[in-house]
Parts: C-alpha cells; structure tokens; sequence
C-alpha cells in the first residue's frame, strides 16, 4: 500500500483529510514541519500533504527544504490551503509543488487529485528503475552506482560505521567469449550478477554492473575481517556453479575479488578509495586469479594464500 504523509499542525483537519483517503493508501500524520521534514527522510512517502499555514515554519519554507534535499526531492507535494490568491499558488507551483488542495475539503475532488499524483508517481519510479537497472544482469547500472556511491559514502561517514567498497572481475572473461560466444558470455555475466546479489542482499549492501565483466558492490556495518570472508564466499559459489571455461586458461569460470574497508571521516575523497579497491583487484589477477584480495582498516592488504 502506498505511504502519505500529511503535515498539518491542526490535528482535527488532519484527521479530516486522512479519513477521506486512508481506505486506499496508508497514512501518517505529522502535526510540525519539523517533525514533517524528518518522517520525509527517515520513510518511504508517495505522497506529501503540506498545510501551507503552520506556525513556526510554514508550508512554503518546508516545500522549499524538501526540494533541496536529494532524499527527498522527487517525492510529489500537494499543499493544501484556504489561501485562495493566485501570487500563493504561483508562490506553491513555483517551488515545486504538484498541486494545491483547498479548504473545505471536497472528499471527491481530494480523492481524484491525491489518485492522479500517485499514478504519476507510481509511473515515474517505474521509469526512473528501469533506466537504473542493468537489463542484462538485473542490478543497478552505472549511472544508479555513481548517484548511490556518494550518498551512501556520506552517510556511512556520517554514523561512523564501516564502509567496503568491492570490485568483481570475471577471470579471461575474453577468452570464454572468444571460446563459446557472446550469448554464453551473457549468460555468464548474469549467473554472476545473480550469484553476488544472492550473498548481498541486506538493506546496506548494494551490487552493480561497472561495465563489462566487472561488478562493483558497496556494504556498510561490517569490519574488514568480515567482508573478506564473506567475499571468499561468494568468490567460492561462483566457483561452484561448475560453469565450464576453456581448457587453456581454467577448468571453471572464476572471478577475481579487490576492495578495501574504511570508516570514512567527514572530508574524506571516495574516489581515493575506489582506487584503492581497484588495485586490489589488480593485485588478485596478477597473483593468480580466483582469488580474494582486500585493504583493511589501516590499509593494510589481506589476501588468500
């Protein structure tokens, strides 16, 4: 069921409002802008319902705080007014409202406006996904990567929790192509993705598709020992998947593993990290391949012998 939140400081209208639509959506109720602002960042809204007169901070000042936060941004506000001058409305649409509901609510026309945005909405994400999403493998492109890197960098930063960064490399990815084709090779690269996925599937991990034969994934919350033990894992199922290579260079498909694990400070460059993980994996495939090689804390390497 889709999520509403409606903020208005005037409990009675609120209750008005949420009794009109809570038997299609679930809603919530925020009595402060303040309070509004962080349910807005903390859940998963469709939808906003913004009184616009709240003392404090008023609904245009909340509108505008919404749009400048990259969480939040993109989720669609109604504001809802008894201001019935056309300079308030411009005032609304300008930063960036969808629409305006006014009062006294008419249960019809609240209905068809908060339907029409949720669709909109629904319509949007759906967009906004697939053009995030790798149509090979499944996960996330490398455009989802880039905007999902630096977010999450600065939040890990922010808790002050472990941060991994994790570069996958299917070994002689070319020779298998040139050995068995390009639609094998496909298959290859998605029972791969699929395989890593299946290891990292908490609410902190995140894999996707660097390009190519390459994936990178992201995880917080974890020590270095940790991650590379779990890598060691999910470099040993995709061993185990007993997926044929060409004789000459291997009997089964393997990959190669690098990264590092950091707890990022404030001002700390993830790129320099990136790079770091990066020549770990370097370091994987010239020291033989179908192996684990990972930077910890103190960066200091730790690899399979």
């Amino acid at each position: 069921m889709e999520k509403i939140l409606i903020v208005d400081d005037s409990l009675l209208q609120a209750t008005q409002l949420k009794t009109i639509i809570e038997d299609e959506y679930d809603v919530s109720i925020a009595q402060t802008a303040e309070d509004g602002l962080h349910r807005a960042h903390d859940e998963d809204f469709s939808l906003i319902l913004l009184d616009v007169v709240m003392p404090e901070m008023d609904g245009f000042t909340l509108l505008k705080k919404l749009q400048e936060e990259l969480i939040t941004q993109n989720v669609p506000v109604i504001l809802i007014t008894s201001l019935a001058d056309a300079v308030s409305e411009q005032r609304g649409l300008v930063l960036g409202a969808v629409d305006y509901i006014t009062k006294p609510y008419i249960p019809l026309i609240v209905k068809a406006r908060v339907n029409t945005h949720i669709k909109l909405y629904r319509y949007r994400r759906q967009i906004e996904e697939q053009s995030m999403t790798d149509q090979l493998t499944g996960v996330a492109n490398r455009r989802r990567y880039d905007q999902y890197s630096l977010t999450k960098w600065h939040e890990a930063a922010r808790l002050r929790v472990p941060f991994s960064i994790c570069m996958f490399d299917i070994d002689h990815f070319k020779v298998y192509n040139d050995t068995f084709g390009h639609p094998a090779g496909d298959r290859v690269i998605a029972s791969t993705a699929k395989t890593i996925s299946s290891h990292l599937k908490r609410s902190t991990d995140f894999v996707a598709r660097y390009g190519g034969e390459e994936f990178v994934a992201l995880s917080m919350g974890e020590n270095s020992r940790k991650m590379f033990e779990h890598l060691q894992t999910i470099r040993q199922a995709i061993e185990d998947l007993h997926i044929p290579h060409s004789p000459a260079v291997s009997e089964w498909v393997t990959v190669s593993v690098g990264g590092v694990t950091v707890i990022p400070e404030a001002r700390s460059d993830y790129s320099v990290y990136l790079k770091i993980a990066d020549t770990m994996l370097y370091d994987a495939k010239k020291g033989g391949r179908n192996r684990v090689v990972w930077a910890d804390e103190q960066l200091k390497q730790i690899f399979e012998k």
